[in-house]
């Protein structure tokens, strides 16, 4: 058999990039909840002390911007000095601008929207030009590639047992990853898990490193994963103390593969925090996983993978290209016209049909912004299935 291991990681949302991340969704919401149409491209930095927030941002929305960075980073458990990081006294610095009116213009009014024949969807145009990726498979329940579904759930399982004082000692900040043994192509085993978790001064290495182990892994990986050559590997430095933004700068959109497959699938680079929906790099790319769910969920294909390309200003994508990996009864091209038929592509189409000028992308700011059937998310819908049966009958 065809032996390969593939690793994929998770970080919590006390990490310092997630902490950013956390400030600029939150602020997206608080714009958008005043006004839908807002034009946000909202970038956070963090350190020691401090957190900037800095960026592009064109609304009628007025919003206390101090008063959500301070209530983001407390509800992420940093509120004292002893942790590395307290928003009840962190400066906060905010040096905002407008959105470029030559970006605008673009947006605004479409190439399609110019001409005699435009219809609803040509109105607005892309936010930039780029590539985004979207993908699902049958490996895990909600359609997600096993190692990036495990990491993602281990450090959710760590804020909860922080939060519910399960382990009073847990700081915010923490990572997870975990390698999957497959063969031919299919889950075979767990190879490998690391868990390092931030701390207090007072625990005992050896217990937290039993208790990671009873309240974390083993309440997350299935047992028959795992067999007696699993490598563990929990806080293997011995010591995580300083974390968060005390321990490392934070810059929104620094985990772009943490946020989508782990690395399984190709990344168009364009990160998904801190933008508006006319922005591509976050609404296309939800859309793309939301079409790919929606195939594999339909039976079509095993798995598949979408990769869209957009020029800025224009509604239509320049270039549409699927994937099923030889996993389908259906040619890739036949595949492609099925979407085609059932799917649209254009921004204000997205916007639309994920109803995606709602404040709802902080909740979609950890553990993953694809697979998280708690957080009611409009992308992982999958209620399209029948529209693709019945467009495949014709094909």
């Amino acid at each position: 058999m065809k032996k390969r291991l593939f690793t994929s990681e998770s970080v919590t949302e006390g990490h310092p990039d997630k902490v950013c991340d956390k400030i600029s969704d939150s602020i997206l919401d608080a714009l958008v909840a005043q006004d839908p149409k807002a034009r946000v491209a909202c970038e956070t930095v963090c350190n020691t002390g401090f957190a900037l927030v800095t960026g592009e941002i064109s609304s009628n929305a007025n919003v206390d911007y101090e008063k959500i960075v301070r209530k983001a980073v407390l509800d992420i458990g940093y509120d004292s000095e002893e942790k590395g990081f307290d928003g009840n006294n962190c400066e906060v610095i905010v040096r905002l601008d407008k959105q470029s009116a030559d970006i605008a213009i673009g947006v605004d009014s479409s190439l399609e929207n110019k001409e005699s024949n435009a219809q609803k969807y040509d109105l607005i145009g892309a936010g930039d030009q780029g590539m985004v990726f979207g993908f699902a498979c049958d490996e895990t329940k909600e359609l997600m590639p096993l190692p990036i579904s495990l990491a993602h759930k281990l450090t959710y399982r760590l804020t909860q047992v922080r939060k519910n004082n399960i382990l009073n000692y847990l700081r915010p900040d923490g990572k997870a990853q975990v390698t999957v043994e497959y063969r031919d192509d299919k889950v075979y085993r767990i190879d490998a898990i690391v868990v390092s978790t931030q701390h207090d001064e007072t625990v005992d290495i050896e217990q937290l490193r039993k208790d990671v182990k009873k309240y974390v892994i083993e309440y997350v990986i299935p047992k028959d994963l795992i067999d007696e050559n699993t490598k563990y590997y929990i806080n293997p430095t011995g010591r995580f103390v300083i974390g968060g933004p005390h321990g490392d700068s934070g810059l929104t959109g620094r985990k772009i593969i943490v946020d989508s497959y782990g690395g399984y699938c190709p990344h168009g680079g364009g990160a998904y925090s801190g933008k508006d929906a006319t922005k591509v790099d976050r609404s296309a790319s939800y859309y793309a996983r939301y079409v790919c769910k929606n195939i594999v969920a339909s039976g079509i294909a095993k798995k598949c993978q979408l990769d869209i390309a957009y020029a800025i200003g224009v509604a239509r994508p320049v270039a549409l290209q699927v994937n099923t990996f030889g996993t389908s009864k259906y040619s890739d091209e036949q595949v492609s016209k099925i979407m085609n038929k059932v799917f649209d592509f254009r921004p204000l189409a997205i916007i639309d049909q994920l109803n995606l000028q709602t404040p709802t992308f902080a909740a979609s700011t950890n553990y993953g912004h694809f697979g998280r059937e708690d957080a009611n998310l409009s992308w992982e819908r999958c209620d399209k299935v029948d529209a693709i049966l019945e467009a495949a009958k014709n094909i």
